[in-house]
């Protein structure tokens, strides 16, 4: 149970429009409320106040930090160590909530909703097989 507590204190439960201007950051690096907005555009438009607002939030929570720009009255926004925890747990979170746990479900409906190219299942395909490399150890045992 401890576990559970230390989980949800490190990664708030975030609406959608913080969790996808949290996740447009993270793909940014750095960017200003104006680059933010225009990266989410075309999944979630906004004006630039509710961009701020939602930055304002984020900031609260301890998941973006915020610096002066060098020019202008812009500030520079970046996703902090939080908001890595937060967005690395929002998979386990769906697949605990939507599928019930179930691993092979939630890959297999991932996988038919968006269809992997192949240069993507060859990707996929690597990735597998370094994680069963990996669970038999260094003799080819499983450990």
């Amino acid at each position: 149970m401890p576990r559970r507590q230390t989980i949800e204190a490190s990664a708030p439960r975030l609406p959608d429009a913080e969790l996808e201007v949290l996740a447009s950051l993270k793909r940014l690096g750095h960017g200003t409320a104006a680059e933010i907005r225009t990266a989410l555009e075309r999944l979630r438009p906004m004006t630039h106040g509710s961009t701020m607002t939602l930055l304002g939030r984020l900031e609260e929570k301890g998941l973006v930090s915020r610096r002066k720009a060098d020019t202008g009255k812009a500030y520079i926004y970046r996703t902090t160590a939080r908001a890595a925890t937060t967005l690395k747990q929002q998979p386990r979170k769906l697949l605990k909530r939507v599928f019930g746990g179930d691993l092979v479900l939630f890959v297999s409906s991932l996988l038919e909703s968006a269809p992997p190219d192949d240069a993507e299942l060859d990707e996929l395909q690597s990735m597998l097989d370094e994680m069963r490399r990996d669970r038999r150890g260094p003799r080819g045992k499983r450990s």
